[in-house]
């Protein structure tokens, strides 16, 4: 299993934000939410925005901390990833992942 956190640096809603993906699969990546109960509403496309009072503990039931540019890296290689074009489609608004 590789889930992957990176820093909280997001400011919204009061608060600091982390990505937090899979670099395996999607599948993994909602079961980890699931059993974390992180809510469906926190899903993005490729990533669960999750807030910073959750990071410590995503991380110890064994979410692996990495810096945002590692984040991506990893998860553009994993193929996984959603562009921002990608996203405005499917979307129709602009995210920062």
């Amino acid at each position: 299993m590789t889930v992957l956190i990176d820093t909280p640096l997001w400011p919204k809603h009061g608060t600091v934000w982390s990505h937090l993906v899979s670099d395996v699969s999607v599948d993994e990546l909602h079961a980890f939410a699931r059993r974390m109960d992180v809510p469906p509403r926190a899903f993005d496309l490729d990533h669960y925005d999750v807030p910073i009072e959750r990071y410590d503990e995503l991380i110890a039931a064994g979410a692996e901390a990495v810096s945002p540019r590692e984040l991506i890296v990893r998860l553009r290689r994993s193929g996984l990833r959603v562009t921002p074009r990608e996203r405005r489609a499917r979307n129709g608004r602009d995210a920062s992942l």
